[in-house]
C-alpha cells in the first residue's frame, strides 16, 4: 500500500492524472460488481466516479499549495482497526471487499505539517485502489479535500462501503 499511496503523493503534487489513473479502482470490476444492482454502472463509473476522481485531485494540489513540487511526504497514517469486510450483497455490491476509510498522507511544505484523507481505499486482489479520493457522498459536483488539516490528523473514522 505504502509504494501506491507514494504514487498518489507523486500524481498530486504533479496534478498528473496520467500518473494516478492506475491507482485508481479498475472500471472493469466495477461494472461487474455492480451489473444488474444499479441502472448503467459503466456510466456510475466514467460519470460520477472517475469525474469526482479528476475534479479531486486538482483540488488536492491546490491543497498542497502553489509550491507543491517542494512539498515532501513525511508519511502515512493508517488506522488497521478501520478496515471492514464490506460481504456480498452489501453496498450495492455482488462480491466481497476489503474497504479502508480515510487513511491520511501527511506533508510538510514551507515548514508547515498538514495533512488530508484519502477517503476509500478497496482491496481487489491484494491491491489496494483509490475508489474515492475525497468525500463521498458530497453536496456538490466540486473536487474536495477529505478531512484536511494542519497537523497530521487522525486516520478515520471507520465505516462506509
Amino acid at each position: 500500500m505504502a509504494a501506491r499511496l507514494n504514487s498518489l503523493w507523486t500524481a498530486i503534487v504533479r496534478d498528473e492524472l496520467s500518473r494516478a489513473e492506475p491507482l485508481f479502482f479498475p472500471g472493469s470490476v466495477y461494472v461487474r460488481m455492480k451489473t444488474g444492482i444499479i441502472t448503467n454502472p459503466a456510466s456510475d463509473y466514467a460519470s460520477r466516479l472517475v469525474a469526482f476522481f479528476r475534479l479531486d485531485l486538482a483540488a488536492y494540489h491546490s491543497f498542497v499549495g502553489g509550491a507543491a513540487t517542494r512539498a515532501t511526504l513525511i508519511g502515512v497514517r493508517v488506522a488497521p482497526g478501520t478496515a471492514q469486510w464490506i460481504a456480498p450483497g452489501a453496498c450495492e455490491n455482488h462480491f466481497g471487499y476489503w474497504h479502508l476509510p480515510n487513511v491520511r498522507l501527511v506533508f510538510s511544505s514551507g515548514g508547515a505539517v498538514r495533512s488530508f484523507a484519502v477517503a476509500s481505499l478497496i482491496s481487489w486482489r491484494g491491491e489496494w485502489y483509490v475508489v474515492h479520493l475525497g468525500p463521498n457522498p458530497r453536496p456538490y459536483n466540486i473536487g474536495t479535500v477529505a478531512l484536511p488539516a494542519t497537523g497530521a490528523g487522525t486516520p478515520g473514522p471507520g465505516g462506509g462501503c
